[in-house]
């Protein structure tokens, strides 16, 4: 409880201490008390200087970003530029002895590492270096295209002849096919003794769906101009006629591809009903066979057969750049494309 006040002789209340007000202050009754939700003077100012502050530093950080994104391509250029440049630098300066060295490796088929167009002009350089003292192809690839595998089996043939440098194959895991057909034009093949080699032989693959489209109630409606323009339609049934046309055309790439390795081996190849029906061997066995000359890795070749142990390697590859389209996808729809092409032409596999 509140003790009572005391009064004074002439019977008035002694003066009592002003309790604070809200502004924490005593009340001053000559001080006039600002009405609450009362603004500062000078507000308006200072809300306009932070929006202004805000949208200069918006504008400093974009400005930043900007500048960092220009200075990122501006290397990315740059190291595309230098990865050329230093190529032809390296390519030029290559002049001591050593064993030149191209990689197969993989499906040898156009837009692939192990095409036509860069495996030529990798042989193309190492060709011309005058150092290489022999082109090594290291060959690991289950096959691909007659034609690819072609062109490189001619250019190789004749690069030997207008250089005169020799040429060898040495297989790591797998060399058939068209992987085979571009081998038989060195002049020695070396092989490891687990090796798959051989698969002498064309195929042609596909799918036909009639019977299927039959259980199922569904009408192919193909319109052609020309009655053999349908020819190998997945969806339509194949003549006799159509079928004997394909077969010769296989045997004509396989007499192809016979003569090729033929005339690479020659008396080295043990002839026999089995060689060319498209069985493949093991190392060991191809060397019995006569389509590969011995055991060896690439060091061996270098070091015993080239009798150059330093090995520079010649392989074109893909730059960053491809790298990165195929990585962010821009080569879906080719390689969809590439696909669905491949079940109609001929392979060598």
């Amino acid at each position: 409880m509140t003790e009572p006040t005391p009064s004074r002789p002439d019977g008035s209340q002694p003066d009592r201490p002003a309790p604070p007000d809200l502004w924490g202050a005593a009340a001053d009754p000559g001080k006039t008390r600002p009405a609450r939700g009362a603004q500062s003077p000078g507000w308006e100012r200072e809300v306009l200087e932070k929006l202004v502050l805000g949208t200069l530093a918006e504008q400093r950080a974009a400005r930043r970003w900007r500048i960092f994104w220009r200075f990122a391509w501006i290397l990315l250029v740059g190291a595309l530029v230098w990865t050329v440049a230093s190529r032809d630098i390296a390519g030029a300066a290559k002049s001591t002895p050593h064993t030149a060295v191209v990689d197969i490796k993989g499906e040898i088929a156009a837009g692939n590492e192990a095409s036509a167009e860069f495996v030529v002009a990798a042989m193309r350089s190492a060709f011309e270096d005058a150092g290489s003292q022999a082109v090594v192809l290291l060959i690991n690839s289950p096959g691909g295209s007659p034609v690819q595998a072609g062109i490189i089996n001619d250019e190789i043939v004749r690069l030997k002849a207008k250089h005169g440098k020799p040429v060898y194959a040495v297989v790591e895991e797998t060399c058939a096919s068209a992987a085979y057909y571009i081998a038989a034009a060195a002049d020695d093949i070396f092989v490891d003794k687990a090796s798959i080699v051989g698969s002498i032989g064309v195929l042609m693959d596909g799918f036909g769906f009639t019977g299927t489209m039959d259980k199922l109630g569904v009408e192919r409606r193909l319109i052609t101009s020309g009655e053999n323009k349908g020819f190998l339609d997945p969806f339509s049934p194949m003549s006799e006629r159509q079928r004997e046309y394909a077969q010769a055309m296989l045997d004509q790439i396989h007499a192809q591809f016979i003569a090729v390795v033929r005339a690479g081996r020659g008396e080295r190849l043990k002839d026999t009903p089995e060689t060319f029906s498209g069985l493949f061997w093991t190392g060991q066995q191809a060397v019995e066979l006569g389509l590969a000359d011995g055991l060896g890795n690439l060091d061996y070749v270098a070091r015993e057969v080239v009798k150059a142990e330093e090995v520079i390697d010649y392989t074109r590859r893909d730059n960053v750049a491809e790298r990165l389209a195929r990585k962010f996808g821009a080569a879906v729809g080719a390689g969809a494309m590439k696909a669905m092409a491949a079940l109609q032409v001929p392979q060598l596999r």
